[in-house]
């Protein structure tokens, strides 16, 4: 079955120097452009891990033994920095899919972007994890997803051209074996697997995470909450008001750019709004 889609979508995945979305970087990237007519585009990157002064990072042997890509295969491609501006031009508004993308890709691909201190947002995007569809219906992995709703062997695993295109087959088998079957929620109401891109992306974000990487969520009044620490169920804006040094703390250790953007976001927020009930204190 085609997507039936609105506007470009776009598949990708990617292989890293480690799995630590705030301190690994990418070495290889593949990206599958589809338009509403259904023509596809495709771009792949090796990629050359650096740091913001562009000095190249060393890949770690047991991850160059996952896939392959080691330091001298890297040594002369460009940095994400550099290829930046053709990515988010090639990207454009489209929506965004992959596989353990929610939790993985989509996190790290920000997190470059904003390393390399080029304008990259999700906001009105719709993400799509073809992971979590797959987990919620089978519950296996990529390699056995492709055998499953395929019926091949995927060759050349942990290659991102080879997952990219395993993962956009995989898709639209599940739309086609899954069309009409009813998923139960927990809370005893059915979902299904639906054409749509937007209904995709309900239906793959397992946690209404705030941050990409989990470390916050949104509770039942869309307030972010911690997900983790000495604080963790704690409404983030509440911690921030009572203890500030816990924002400084959040600041200076090793979290994603994405997470300490938030906690930014939010700390201003609080500023604003006692800035707002001076003004109104004063003008009464």
């Amino acid at each position: 079955m085609n997507l039936n889609l609105k506007r470009p979508f776009v598949v990708f995945d990617l292989e890293t120097t480690g799995v630590q979305v705030g301190a690994d970087h990418i070495v290889q990237m593949c990206f599958l452009k589809v338009l509403p007519s259904g023509d596809t585009e495709e771009r792949t990157y090796l990629v050359r891990p650096a740091d913001r002064e562009g000095n190249t990072l060393h890949i770690p042997e047991e991850t160059t033994a996952i896939h392959g890509i080691s330091d001298t295969m890297v040594a002369h491609e460009r940095t994400f920095a550099e290829i930046a501006p053709e990515l988010a031009d090639f990207i454009g508004d489209a929506d965004l899919g992959g596989y353990n993308s929610n939790k993985f890709d989509v996190p790290m691909l920000v997190e470059e972007f904003l390393r390399a201190n080029h304008p990259f947002s999700l906001k009105g995007r719709f993400l799509v994890d073809v992971q979590n569809i797959f987990h919620k219906m089978e519950q296996r992995t990529l390699k056995a997803a492709y055998h499953f709703y395929c019926n091949k062997e995927l060759e050349n695993a942990h290659s991102a051209d080879a997952d990219t295109r395993a993962t956009f087959e995989v898709l639209k088998a599940q739309l086609d074996k899954y069309q009409g079957v009813p998923f139960i929620e927990r809370n005893g109401s059915s979902s299904f697997v639906e054409n749509d891109i937007e209904s995709l992306s309900r239906f793959s974000t397992l946690t209404p995470n705030a941050d990409l990487v989990g470390h916050m969520h949104f509770d039942h009044q869309h307030r972010e909450v911690f997900s983790f620490g000495k604080h963790k169920g704690q409404v983030v804006e509440e911690v921030f008001q009572k203890e500030p040094a816990y924002y400084d703390w959040i600041m200076k250790a090793d979290f994603p750019l994405s997470t300490k953007q938030l906690c930014t976001d939010i700390y201003q927020r609080i500023r604003q709004n006692k800035l707002e009930q001076l003004k109104q204190k004063f003008q009464s």
